[in-house]
């Protein structure tokens, strides 16, 4: 159904605000997704919103009319408002013209297949909105099975984090655990864990990858703790030749993750 908002008061618009707030997500189980590019990720890997909302007084495009469609066919709501009510939600000055309110999509980590992939990415502590969107939309693109998350990580579904995944939030899973029960859970089954460390002569080229690996990508300013670096199967690191000690913690696992994406290809 289709209905018309046009007050910041309404108490809807208020519940659809909150969820920038990662408590207000974690309570209503809602995350925010803006754009008709990630939108129509989402509808392409059959996800569709539970609210849909759109600039009123526009053309929609017809993938967005298609969404249209398909949100109403699976009995959610399409809000038509102003485009300053939806730069509130987005928190931009200039925002897309839809935004999607979709259930969040976490995965426990008993439910992940390990079969499914050659590839896993892990990052611990990741503290950076915009690395952990860019490290699922590398997961994507390289056919990753998921990301799983240890500690304390930002939030996957802040609109930060979706916005940097350009639709990878939905294609890919997500777990989240801590250290020790990772590890466990890794080790009762095939696996290797790669960490990236300064503390290694190994160059990330010269070692062959165990499949299925699991990339362990450290904190953006700390890198791993000595003792989950001592806990890898193997440590690599890659060379810098200027005058940097480090890559961003996306980049570094773009890296990692094509060497073993490239490796694979070749056996």
């Amino acid at each position: 159904m289709r209905h018309q908002i046009t007050g910041f008061s309404n108490p809807t618009i208020k519940r659809l605000r909150s969820l920038r707030e990662k408590k207000h997500r974690k309570r209503e189980g809602l995350f925010l997704a803006e754009g008709l590019r990630i939108l129509a990720e989402a509808l392409d890997s059959g996800r569709t919103p539970k609210i849909l909302v759109v600039v009123e007084g526009t053309e929609l495009h017809p993938l967005a009319r298609k969404m249209e469609e398909a949100t109403v066919a699976a009995g959610g709501d399409v809000i038509e408002t102003s485009e300053a009510i939806i730069a509130k939600l987005s928190g931009k000055s200039n925002p897309q013209s839809i935004i999607g309110i979709y259930p969040d999509h976490p995965v426990a980590l008993e439910d992940l297949d390990r079969s499914g992939s050659n590839i896993w990415l892990v990052a611990q502590a990741l503290r950076d909105p915009g690395n952990l969107g860019t490290i699922l939309r590398t997961g994507d693109a390289v056919g990753a099975g998921g990301l799983i998350l240890i500690d304390d990580c930002v939030d996957p579904f802040s609109v930060e984090a979706v916005r940097a995944s350009m639709g990878a939030i939905f294609t890919q899973q997500i777990a989240q655990a801590r250290w020790p029960e990772f590890l466990s859970w890794l080790r009762s089954g095939p696996g290797e864990l790669v960490g990236t460390s300064l503390n290694t002569e190994n160059d990330y080229q010269s070692v062959l990858y165990k499949q299925p690996t699991f990339l362990l990508i450290g904190n953006e300013a700390q890198g791993l703790p000595e003792d989950y670096e001592a806990a890898c199967d193997t440590l690599v690191k890659m060379p810098m030749m200027g005058k940097a000690d480090s890559l961003n913690a996306a980049v570094a696992a773009s890296v990692m993750a094509y060497e073993v994406l490239n490796q694979s290809r070749k056996r």
